[in-house]
C-alpha cells in the first residue's frame, strides 16, 4: 500500500520534516501533530489523520503521513 506519487497530499502547504529524524513512531506522530496544528489544519482533520495514522504498522504511519501533508 503505498501512496500514488502522482497524488498530492490532503494538506500539501504543511511540511513535515522526517528525514534525519528521530525515526521512532512516537516522535514521527508528534512531528505531523505539531505541525499541523501550526499550520491551521482543522481539528477533526488533526484528529482524523491520527486515528488513521495509528491504525496499522509502521509501513502504514509512514504512508498516512505522505498522504496527509509533504514529507521532505
Amino acid at each position: 500500500m503505498t501512496p500514488d506519487i502522482l497524488e498530492k497530499p490532503k494538506y500539501p502547504d504543511v511540511d513535515v520534516q522526517l528525514v534525519g529524524e528521530d525515526g521512532n513512531a512516537f516522535a514521527i506522530l508528534g512531528i505531523c501533530y505539531r505541525a499541523a496544528q501550526r499550520q491551521g489544519v482543522p481539528a477533526e482533520d488533526v484528529k482524523a489523520f491520527m486515528q488513521e495514522a495509528i491504525a496499522g504498522d509502521y509501513d502504514h504511519l509512514l504512508v498516512t503521513c505522505q498522504k496527509w501533508f509533504a514529507v521532505c
